[in-house]
């Protein structure tokens, strides 16, 4: 897998150079981002002005709205991650899990929720929490080469479940009181083990921080700087967990730090376009890249007369009957992604995320299923308009097209021209495929279609119509 070395407008590319009124207001918000640090000195510097506030139901839901934004960030930058098969946006979903779960053992401390009072196992939950999401900020943060991140997204379920695990474990020893964690005092400030662990959980989220400031920046998105300033604060947190005394307005602060490392992200998020929200974090190869695909176009032959003689509702109703039953579940059954659906267009892809070797024989199987279960669909509409499916492979640009006003994730190429064309010249209820396709498969019993002529092309294009896959290892 190579890069394209063309990124795409307004999103493959770093912004223009910082001026020195960007730069002056760079160092302006840092400055306003280390205050807390200022605060946190002097309230140990003067214990007086350290002052006492014990409110067990402010603290609940104060750490549960924290846990809760952080949580629902944990999720979005998953499911992201997972769809497009990026390594650093599930490394970030991982401390965002990570510091959430830990912060929510936290919330159980608080007495009169889960226990009477606390002990070391609900104390220490925070900053333990803390060092393993600077952990996984640290390993985010970093570029690494396609093998390592595709090796990452391959034990995706694996790297997840561990850590749920760790934290139920966690949370079932604090309960419990086993072993260590049965110390009915939370750690003293500034003693050992919050001073250790404080210290390695600076170290990482420096990493992460100089690293995100290094990141090339998209126009489109402010991710990498709001990662960079939520890291920041975490580390701030992690100082004042270990110098503040509990109840006291240096014990709050880190409460308040964390809420606001998670808002930072959530609002930078809030503020980027709904579609591929995280692009700011996508590494390079995700972004933009040069890939070979299977390409997959649907389309109904006679849907403009089938619309002209029925009412909307009529035709609607048949659409929502197709797309439940035929081309939706099919192409996710045999691992595709939904590239675009326009009225009665779809258009699939195969081998977006590099993972795919057997990309064709995927997708000529869907291409196949999708007319066996829309014949099954109209059995009893024999008037409906049946589909034309068209399948190419090629190498083509894969990545994020578009800017701040709208963006998407698709697959541009001559290769994915051709398979729109090669879906105009099959028949109602056929599957035409070009011949690096058929090239492709193992057993396929096919009609030669010869050189078509295909609209906007001067060349002809050798095409095949596809019966059945005799020798078929599909993924049902």
């Amino acid at each position: 897998m190579t890069r394209s070395g063309v990124p795409f407008e307004g999103l493959g590319g770093t912004g223009p150079p910082a001026t020195a009124p960007d730069r002056l207001r760079m160092i302006a918000i840092a400055g306003l981002f280390l205050l807390p640090l200022a605060g946190l000195a002097l309230l140990i510097a003067r214990p007086e002005l350290d002052g006492e506030w014990q409110h067990q139901p402010s603290h609940f839901w104060l750490v549960l709205a924290a846990g809760g934004i952080n949580a629902a960030l944990a999720y979005g930058t998953g499911t992201a991650a997972r769809r497009r098969g990026d390594a650093r946006v599930f490394l970030v979903s991982l401390a965002f899990l990570s510091a959430a779960g830990f912060l929510g053992l936290h919330a159980l401390a608080t007495p009169g929720v889960l226990l009477d009072a606390t002990n070391a196992g609900f104390a220490l939950a925070t900053p333990v929490g803390l060092v393993v999401a600077a952990v996984f900020a640290a390993a985010s943060s970093a570029d690494p080469g396609q093998a390592t991140a595709r090796g990452v997204m391959r034990r995706a379920g694996m790297l997840q479940w561990t850590l749920v695990g760790v934290m139920v474990a966690w949370g079932v020893a604090s309960v419990a009181r086993f072993g260590p964690l049965d110390n009915p005092n939370a750690p003293e400030r500034a003693s050992g083990p919050l001073l250790v662990l404080a210290a390695m959980g600076v170290v990482l989220y420096a990493v992460a921080v100089v690293r995100y400031l290094r990141t090339p920046r998209h126009r489109a998105s402010p991710l990498p700087l709001s990662m960079a300033a939520a890291f920041t604060l975490l580390a701030e947190a992690m100082v004042a967990v270990a110098w503040g005394r509990n109840w006291h307005a240096s014990w709050w602060e880190w409460h308040l730090l964390m809420l606001a490392a998670f808002v930072v992200v959530a609002v930078a998020a809030q503020r980027s376009w709904r579609e591929e929200r995280w692009v700011g974090l996508y590494l390079p190869d995700t972004a933009s890249a040069q890939r070979e695909i299977s390409v997959l176009f649907a389309d109904l032959a006679g849907f403009t007369g089938f619309s002209e003689r029925h009412t909307p509702q009529q035709v609607t109703a048949m659409l929502n009957a197709y797309y439940t039953e035929a081309i939706p579940p099919v192409v996710e059954r045999f691992g595709g992604d939904i590239d675009r659906l326009v009225g009665d267009a779809i258009m699939a892809t195969f081998n977006t995320r590099g993972d795919q070797p057997d990309h064709a024989v995927r997708a000529a199987g869907a291409a196949l299923a999708i007319q066996a279960a829309a014949t099954a669909v109209a059995a009893d509409h024999h008037h409906w308009p049946r589909f034309r499916v068209g399948v190419n492979t090629g190498e083509v640009a894969v990545g994020v097209l578009g800017t701040a006003g709208g963006r998407t994730f698709t697959a541009i190429g001559d290769a994915v021209n051709v398979a729109a064309r090669l879906e105009s010249v099959a028949g109602p209820g056929e599957v035409a495929i070009g011949a690096e396709t058929l090239r492709r498969l193992s057993g396929a019993r096919i009609e030669p279609m010869g050189y078509v002529a295909v609209k906007g092309r001067s060349d002809r294009v050798e095409a095949y119509r596809l019966l059945a896959l005799e020798d078929e290892t599909t993924h049902r």
